[in-house]
């Protein structure tokens, strides 16, 4: 067998060994701190209700949703479902779970689309000017808003730039993916992309400090180092030194950190989409959570798994075209 074809088949089973064991995983963990929390998923369900249901009416909802079952039974059912390709129904939006998870992440795309897009290339570029002119005012002024937005919390900036760009300047709207009361195939694709761009903007921010910060680090090593001396002493230009010296030490470890920045990026969205009443899938896992939709929040809380795990995958493979010398399988040519 080609030995390339080889390490490209261990590679693949390696990777599917880990994500098999990774939503074992995960699906136990959630499952069972699910059960052993202290709400009560009937009374949550049911909400400010509650004094006015009988206790026999109580029996049939925790009967409907199978919460009267032991735990080992529902992760049982669960699991023989799972495998069929049916993550059961969510007790809030009464949707097949697939089909809530669907609806929910075409809204959140975009935005991390976008948020994950502008915090790579700005969060590398400030990097690169700060470490250009290490102890400027320029370097200085970088490092405080990076520190600044890394110490934050994303609610907070949030909140901020709503107040700032909504509620006072008003050039950006208040909530929501779309105008409110507008009917979906009414609404027009700036009107999505006006609604969108505050949430998305908030995002960038927040992830662009930590890939500034480490691209700062890494490229000042490299300008320290004694080839770049040697290129200073030919007569090579800061803009040069930087083109072929600095990038390709810094791209690699730059898009290790952007592509393991998923994980921190769809926590991020689940508070800022909550801030801005925006209905993506953040939104909806601060419902699942409140109100105890046991089956959706495992649903979402797998999906997110996936979409982590995906995102380490594609960082491993864009390394060869980075670097070609490296090979899947650790190996370098």
């Amino acid at each position: 067998m080609d030995v390339q074809l080889r390490s490209v088949l261990l590679f693949l089973a390696y990777k599917l060994t880990r994500l098999g064991l990774l939503l074992a995983a995960v699906a136990v963990l959630t499952f069972a701190l699910l059960s052993f929390s202290p709400v009560d998923p009937v009374q949550a369900y049911v909400g400010a209700d509650m004094l006015q249901i009988s206790p026999a009416q109580r029996d049939l909802i925790a009967q409907r949703w199978g919460l009267d079952q032991p735990m080992l039974l529902r992760f049982g059912n669960w699991l023989g479902q799972m495998v069929q390709g049916n993550w059961g129904t969510s007790m809030v939006f009464d949707q097949p779970v697939v089909q809530v998870i669907q609806q929910r992440f075409e809204l959140s795309l975009p935005l991390l689309a976008i948020a994950w897009l502008l915090s790579g290339f700005l969060g590398v570029g400030l990097g690169v000017l700060a470490a250009a002119f290490q102890g400027a005012w320029v370097d200085r002024s970088i490092r405080l808003y990076a520190y600044t937005l890394a110490s934050s919390p994303p609610f907070w900036v949030a909140l901020l730039l709503l107040i700032a760009f909504s509620v006072e300047l008003g050039l950006t709207p208040i909530c929501c993916a779309a105008p409110p009361g507008a009917l979906a195939e009414e609404v027009t694709f700036w009107q999505r992309l006006h609604h969108l761009l505050l949430p998305a903007f908030t995002l960038t921010f927040i992830g662009v400090a930590n890939i500034t910060l480490h691209t700062r680090q890494k490229l000042i090593d490299v300008l320290h180092s004694n080839y770049v001396l040697f290129a200073r002493a030919q007569g090579e230009s800061l803009a040069g030194i930087l083109w072929y010296h600095g990038l390709r030490n810094i791209l690699l470890p730059a898009l290790t950190l952007q592509f393991a920045s998923f994980g921190e990026l769809f926590g991020g969205s689940v508070l800022v989409e909550q801030v801005f009443a925006y209905p993506g899938l953040g939104q909806a896992t601060v419902q699942a959570a409140l109100r105890s939709d046991v089956p959706l929040l495992v649903g979402i809380v797998f999906f997110s798994a996936l979409f982590v795990y995906a995102g380490n995958t594609l960082a491993d493979l864009s390394y060869q075209i980075v670097d070609p010398r490296i090979r899947l399988g650790g190996r370098i040519g």
